[in-house]
């Protein structure tokens, strides 16, 4: 191990808190350091969000250390509390199961899982069969609830209203670090920033039940200027899966963020050199365009291969450049009998999930915000009809400068 990959992680901007900073470091160049992350399984594909705990995995992997991948299976029953206002949907076992298997998946293609270069942990193998009298006094005896009551994840739920439930949550991950460093001599939980205080939790049990150094890590969470987790869109999340998110939605979704984001991102979720991503993050005007097509390109490289990425690259090339390459564009297909009286445009914006409501259509279109075939279009109730679409056969609606979707008919 050359280059110690703490010092790494510090310079690309991951790191937020640690326990233990210099005995960190010190470990992380010296030895094989087995640490985990965990994946609770609240869906069936990882997001954007999650990709950045995936490039600090990747980041350890290269290093030499050994990864452990713990899926959720048993505390995606609960539900964190951290960053949450609202308790968590009650989801059933069949379906944790699903998505875990799903998140299994997907971390193939970033994590090494062969010949023990990593661990594919769930859970469920050791928190659904628990005696919940032994585990109170095996591990709740180590807890003061005043304690737990000034960590942030409980703090702002106190006011809503916090159940004993998720109370429980804080128990059980510190539970799963207890049992990773049993099993398979796991030090060092990682995790983002949200997850401070319960790991915290883990690192506390492990050093007062086994006497063992254990140690936490943090990652800066992807937020925009205004603290908003980012990753989101209109749509909804930002996916690593391609049909729930396509590779060209991926690709646009980065391309369009926000200026002052851009070096921070490429520090994150490429691995470009750190002298590149200065460089780049360094350009103004319109040059930080140039900056936020490589970004683009990067992060759907990772996520979707070099070929998905170039196809993603010169679409939106082409559609900016307006040259129109419909290929691999958001696209919302109708049937014939559907279009046969024309359908207006609120409907359009909305169907694309351009416009959040219909009152939102009418709003943008009011304003002159919204364009069909790049012809700006004002008239709410206007209707279109097989006769608008071009020569491709389609119709592209454009809301802003960086909204758009393909309409066609179905052949």
């Amino acid at each position: 191990m050359s280059t110690n990959v703490y010092d790494i992680l510090l310079e690309r901007g991951f790191i937020e808190q640690t326990t233990h900073e210099q005995e960190i470091r010190e470990l992380l160049g010296k030895e094989k350091v087995t640490f985990y992350i965990g994946f609770d399984a609240t869906a069936d594909s990882l997001t954007a969000g999650h990709f950045l705990t995936v490039m600090a995995m990747m980041h350890m992997q290269r290093a030499g250390h050994r990864p452990i991948a713990l899926l959720g299976g048993g505390t995606t029953m609960i539900g964190d509390p951290s960053g949450k206002s609202d308790m968590r949907t009650i989801m059933t076992r069949e379906t944790i199961q699903h998505n875990a298997d799903c998140f299994y998946q997907q971390l193939s293609r970033f994590i090494n899982f062969d010949n023990d270069n990593a661990i594919i942990a769930n859970n469920a193998d050791w928190l659904l069969e628990l005696n919940y009298v032994e585990f109170l006094r095996e591990v709740g005896v180590h807890f003061s609830v005043n304690k737990m009551l000034t960590a942030d994840c409980y703090k702002q739920r106190m006011e809503k209203g916090l159940t004993f439930f998720e109370f429980n949550y804080m128990l059980m991950q510190s539970y799963d670090f207890l049992k990773l460093n049993q099993m398979y001599g796991c030090s060092l939980e990682l995790g983002g920033n949200d997850q401070w205080s319960n790991i915290l939790g883990g690192v506390d049990l492990i050093r007062r039940k086994e006497g063992k150094p254990a140690f936490g890590l943090t990652f800066k969470l992807l937020t925009t200027s205004e603290g908003i987790k980012m990753g989101k869109t209109m749509k909804g999340a930002v996916w690593l899966d391609p049909e729930k998110t396509s590779p060209y939605e991926f690709y646009q979704y980065w391309r369009n963020i926000e200026d002052v984001k851009v070096e921070e991102c490429l520090g994150l979720l490429t691995f470009l050199p750190m002298d590149e991503v200065r460089r780049l993050g360094a350009l103004e005007g319109s040059e930080i365009n140039h900056a936020k097509e490589v970004l683009a390109y990067e992060i759907t490289k990772i996520v979707h291969g070099e070929e998905e990425a170039m196809k993603a690259q010169e679409a939106a090339r082409a559609l900016f450049g307006g040259n129109m390459k419909t290929d691999d564009m958001p696209t919302t297909t109708y049937s014939a009998e559907q279009f046969n009286e024309g359908i207006d445009l609120i409907t359009l914006l909305v169907d694309a999930k351009l416009a959040a409501s219909r009152s939102d259509a009418r709003r943008n279109i009011t304003q002159g915000g919204v364009s069909v075939n790049d012809v700006k279009v004002t008239e709410f109730d206007r209707v279109f009809t097989p006769n608008d679409f071009n020569t491709d056969g389609a119709l592209l609606v454009k809301k802003g400068k960086k909204a758009y979707h393909l309409i066609k008919i179905a052949e």
